[in-house]
């Protein structure tokens, strides 16, 4: 018998993922290791030392590589950097032992890992790598989206698990994301954090509330929050509970001075993750910011109304559970771009009301309420859509917007292309509101649709005619392209898609007539939506 086990384990796939990012985004592929899990390989994980903390909330693991990220950089930039080359040869050592991965998937665009994709060697690698000159070197068209959907915001409509997802090559639904769930020793102590001082009369549960967001302009007012926790506490009877990192102690102050008469528990810099999670999953409710406390809570199964505010937009990066309430300002600007100045004075935080907040948690707390329809904000509902990835059910009559029209229309169209099928199929003209920025964006479709059909033609001329003047003028041709998608309000990724791809493909002429060829067909399923 345990020859048997061992022949098994010997014979299973080990798949290394690689994701050296933060606490919630670390958390966010979940669904990774769950279908990796499901298909019968052995999952493995490289992340940053200082979050290693979160793999522990993570099921279906076989081997943790925590790697000193801060630590190892600093020694390599240093004078001891054969010191800091050690270290790193026996992290590889180490790594190689004890799970030698059959396939690396590297979910972290940054120079860093792609380097360390090349340093661990796996015979497959899927996700972010460098090809043998050093330059960036996709496993896929998934691969290469992700990379440009993240800087681009309001342009990409696929929830970030989905896109992890689809670079580890898992397709099919979406597995969903089940966060391993607090012992109940944990469960024991948090309580005991959260009745502190004695239970109060009255209370009939705890609603969490995380103040805090990575950005100033993406977090809610604390103002906001003291309102909403008075109104928790007197209508619904739920205690508030304050929740964040040490660096957010001044928040929780700020609310405390803000709401003197609302009793509360404070555990802002008072929990390690498994005693967040133990806290959370104590709770009935979280009112959050776009947090890695949102995805925590929704890998546990707590209910959430998550708020989102300038960069932050549901679509892409809201919490992978159908049942949740999503809050965004209906305010034409937001999202905003990265690196821009608001010329609204961060109004989008002004607009979403407590009261829109808190139709949303009282949706949650009490089954069969209706959020309504709060003038100035969107509300969505997270689901699972019928093509198996996460999306969002309009609650205040906003899912035939032309934003709406046009996310959708980019789900389907970008799923058939970055799967390597016809985009056009079934697409019929959409009608749009906003008819002057329709024209457009169909005039930039149509001229980038045309320089498509001119680069193919350029393309199979010049390996018979490969004078200077062509290559001039493909290449010309080329930023012409480039410079007309980037310009597009609507067609951002889809020029940052074409940089990148066609900049990949530059070295072999077959792949980029081959790329050029896909580019013309993508444009043109999207032209059919305008006409």
């Amino acid at each position: 018998m345990q020859d048997r086990r061992e022949q098994d384990k010997v014979s299973r796939v080990n798949v290394l993922v690689l994701s050296l990012t933060r606490f919630g985004d670390l958390l966010q592929t979940q669904p990774v290791f769950s279908g990796l899990k499901a298909s019968g390989c052995r999952a493995g994980l490289v992340c940053l030392e200082n979050f290693s903390q979160a793999a522990g909330l993570l099921r279906d693991l076989d081997h943790v590589a925590p790697l000193r990220g801060a630590r190892l950089l600093a020694r390599l930039e240093g004078a001891n950097w054969r010191g800091g080359l050690g270290e790193l040869d026996g992290f590889l050592t180490d790594l190689r032992r004890d799970f030698p991965p059959d396939v690396l998937v590297n979910l972290t665009p940054s120079l860093s890992a792609r380097l360390l994709t090349r340093l661990i060697g796996a015979p497959e690698v899927r996700g972010f790598d460098l090809d043998p000159f050093g330059f960036n070197g996709d496993s896929s068209d998934w691969a290469a989206f992700l990379q440009q959907a993240s800087a681009c915001r309001g342009q990409s409509p696929f929830n970030v698990v989905d896109l992890f997802r689809r670079v580890a090559g898992l397709d099919g639904p979406g597995a969903p994301l089940d966060l391993l769930r607090p012992s109940d020793g944990e469960r024991d102590a948090a309580r005991m954090l959260l009745e502190e001082g004695g239970r109060v009369p009255g209370a009939r549960g705890f609603a969490a509330l995380q103040l805090g967001a990575s950005e100033d302009r993406r977090r809610w007012p604390v103002a906001s929050f003291s309102v909403l926790a008075r109104r928790l506490w007197a209508e619904h009877g739920r205690l508030p509970v304050l929740l964040g990192s040490p660096q957010e102690r001044p928040l929780a102050d700020r609310f405390r001075q803000a709401a003197p008469d609302v009793p509360c528990r404070d555990l802002t810099g008072r929990t390690d993750l498994r005693t967040l999670a133990a806290a959370l999953s104590l709770c009935d409710l979280l009112v959050t910011n776009d947090t890695g406390t949102m995805h925590l809570a929704a890998g546990l199964g707590v209910p959430v109304a998550a708020v989102f505010l300038a960069t932050a937009q549901p679509v892409d990066t809201g919490p992978y559970r159908p049942g949740c309430l999503c809050l965004e300002p209906d305010l034409p600007c937001h999202p905003c771009g990265f690196g821009t100045d608001c010329p609204r004075n961060e109004e989008c935080r002004r607009v979403v009301s407590p009261e829109a907040v808190l139709a949303c948690a009282g949706a949650l707390l009490e089954p069969g309420m209706k959020p309504g329809a709060p003038s100035g904000v969107r509300i969505w509902r997270t689901i699972m859509g019928t093509d198996g990835f996460l999306d969002l059910e309009s609650l205040t009559g906003h899912g035939d917007s032309d934003r709406a029209r046009w996310l959708a229309a980019l789900r389907r169209v970008y799923r058939r292309f970055l799967d390597g099928e016809d985009p056009a199929v079934g697409e019929r003209p959409l009608s749009w509101d906003d008819r002057e920025g329709a024209l457009a964006t169909r005039q930039s479709l149509e001229s980038a649709s045309g320089l498509l059909h001119l680069l193919g033609q350029q393309a199979a001329l010049l390996p018979r005619d490969p004078r200077p003047t062509l290559k001039t003028k493909f290449l010309a041709n080329c930023e012409r392209l480039q410079t007309i998608l980037v310009e597009g309000p609507r067609l951002s990724v889809l020029g940052g898609l074409w940089l990148f791809q066609s900049q990949e493909a530059a070295r072999d002429l077959a792949l980029l007539r081959a790329l050029i060829a896909r580019h013309h067909q993508l444009c043109e399923a999207f032209l059919i939506l305008f006409r």
